[in-house]
């Protein structure tokens, strides 16, 4: 089986080296190709479009930053939507909007292509080790067509229902631990006067009802990134966290639904990004928080 990866940033090439890894043959695409090099001295082959990509592989997974992202990558010229997609699928790995998957679902199948949505649950390093948690929305027979691949990118791969289902589980899940990351830097606001050692801190919280299993697994790098002021690599980007916090609220705003948690952890994370930080790390919103975002 040939598999094309369409977005070749930290989570696509993580992906391309745990299929590389497992001896697929893989393709790949990124706007700048520059950025693909590190998949490339990997082993995987460049095609000059997203139309070469859905035409050499059997197997799409798109991997891109936003919506206006897609709607280029899927509808340009020479997209993955400009030619005849017959015994092809795109297996959509994007955190969007559940609207989104059904609209380009019909214009997959217009094609004679199939479409799964996967949005997954995990970083960088999960994913180089085929432990990702995908959540799956389309037709069970694709999925179950598809499910021998997604097992091996996902230590657990959940058919969540039809389109745009696996996406609002995606948002769901994600959620609290965006608005955790700003909770979590009040409840340092409190503990910052007493002088303690940050990785202490964490593992005092960690081991608690204050700790989620974010602070399990990511617990160190945050201790590590408040001692230091920044953090020495980038998992999760404020950007990304701007972009699906924001496709959160707009969920719940088409179900007439409000999230004013949410809302405010928003209005927070953009304070901080107007700082420089629109490409750091997540946790740098804690530094900010603990040196400026706090002070009354």
């Amino acid at each position: 089986m040939k598999i094309g990866i369409c977005g070749v940033g930290k989570m696509g090439a993580a992906i391309c080296s745990r299929l590389l890894s497992l001896n697929y043959e893989v393709y790949v695409w990124n706007r700048t190709q520059s950025n693909a090099k590190s998949s490339l001295d990997l082993g995987a082959k460049w095609t000059d479009s997203p139309q070469a990509l859905a035409q050499t592989v059997d197997v799409v997974l798109s991997l891109l930053a936003n919506e206006q992202a897609l709607d280029d990558v899927y509808l340009g010229a020479k997209g993955l939507l400009s030619k005849d997609l017959l015994h092809k699928t795109i297996i959509e790995m994007s955190t969007i909007s559940p609207d989104k998957h059904t609209d380009l679902a019909a214009k997959v199948a217009a094609l004679s292509g199939n479409y799964l949505e996967c949005p997954v649950g995990g970083s960088v390093g999960p994913a180089k080790e085929g432990k990702l948690i995908g959540f799956v929305g389309g037709p069970l027979e694709t999925f179950e067509n598809q499910k021998a691949l997604l097992s091996q990118l996902c230590k657990r791969v959940e058919h969540i229902g039809a389109y745009g289902a696996g996406s609002t589980m995606k948002l769901a899940i994600n959620l609290p631990l965006m608005v955790y990351w700003q909770t979590l830097s009040e409840a340092l606001t409190l503990i910052q006067p007493l002088g303690l050692d940050p990785a202490r801190v964490i593992d005092i919280l960690s081991d608690t009802s204050g700790g989620p299993n974010v602070l399990k697994a990511r617990g160190a790098f945050v201790a590590q990134t408040i001692k230091d002021g920044k953090a020495n690599t980038v998992n999760v980007s404020m950007t990304t966290v701007l972009k699906d916090v924001q496709t959160m609220l707009n969920h719940a705003k088409s179900l007439h639904r409000n999230l004013p948690l949410t809302q405010t952890a928003l209005n927070t994370f953009k304070e901080s990004s107007h700082t420089g930080l629109e490409s750091a790390d997540c946790c740098e919103h804690i530094v900010w928080w603990l040196n400026e975002g706090s002070k009354a």
